[in-house]
């Protein structure tokens, strides 16, 4: 077995990643088959929910939690190459994010994204390829678990 440290920051990432996968789930499944056609329930001003401050620090401790593991199995190759999958998928999907979702989520709860019907068709398309980040993040889940269970059986 390798290093406590090295076993509980993986265990971290994984616990705060799949926190993080639960939520992607739990907005995918319950959150987006409403908003479109109600879009207050996403306008915080109007009384909707608020994503920011679930996402902000998910994605704020998840991140710091795969760059400590990333720096303590550093002398780990073998270990070390799946934490570097889990941090490259997880770094694909928040580019993703960034480039396209985070902002027309901006506009969708600002109210900015266009008139009644480009903002029905631009909400529809944001979630449906929303739903193509779930299994990205998984991804970065399992391979975050499969290090966990090389740190252990080593």
């Amino acid at each position: 077995m390798f290093e406590p440290l090295v076993f509980y920051a993986i265990i971290v990432a994984g616990v705060l990643g799949s926190v993080g996968l639960g939520g992607g789930i739990y907005e995918t499944l319950l959150v987006d088959r409403v908003w479109p056609s109600q879009p207050m329930l996403i306008q915080p001003e109007r009384g909707g929910i608020n994503r920011k401050l679930f996402w902000g620090p998910a994605h704020g401790l998840f991140e710091v939690a795969v760059l400590l593991a990333v720096w303590l199995t550093w002398a780990h190759p073998a270990i070390r190459v799946w934490i570097w999958s889990a941090l490259a998928a997880h770094l694909a999907a928040r580019i993703w994010s960034f480039a396209y979702f985070i902002p027309m989520a901006l506009r969708f709860e600002t109210g900015s994204a266009g008139d009644a019907t480009a903002a029905s068709n631009a909400a529809a398309r944001w979630v449906r390829l929303s739903r193509w980040r779930l299994p990205i993040e998984f991804l970065a889940v399992i391979f975050l678990f499969i290090a966990l269970a090389k740190s252990a059986g080593n």
